[in-house]
């Protein structure tokens, strides 16, 4: 696994702690990065184009949400 992962989350929310377990069950390691104690990760997030969170980053990739899209990133993640 080369491929970077950015988990950005803010405190108290539900759908980034589901994010977080499972890239943790799957064994994928991540970075979270809080919007609400940096402002710069905010910025971050609004050039993704998106204004919530969760966001997960893979390499160039990036999808809100606990989605489907979030399994193809997870995909991409475990490989090299």
């Amino acid at each position: 696994m080369s491929k970077q992962v950015i988990v950005y989350t803010t405190n108290d929310c539900i759908e980034c702690t589901m994010v977080k377990k499972v890239l943790t069950e799957e064994g994928i390691p991540f970075d979270t990065r809080n919007v609400s104690t940096n402002p710069v990760y905010q910025k971050e997030v609004e050039e993704y184009g998106f204004l919530g969170v969760p966001v997960t980053v893979v390499g160039n990739r990036a999808v809100k949400g606990f989605t489907n899209e979030l399994k193809e990133l997870m995909e991409l993640a475990k490989k090299e």
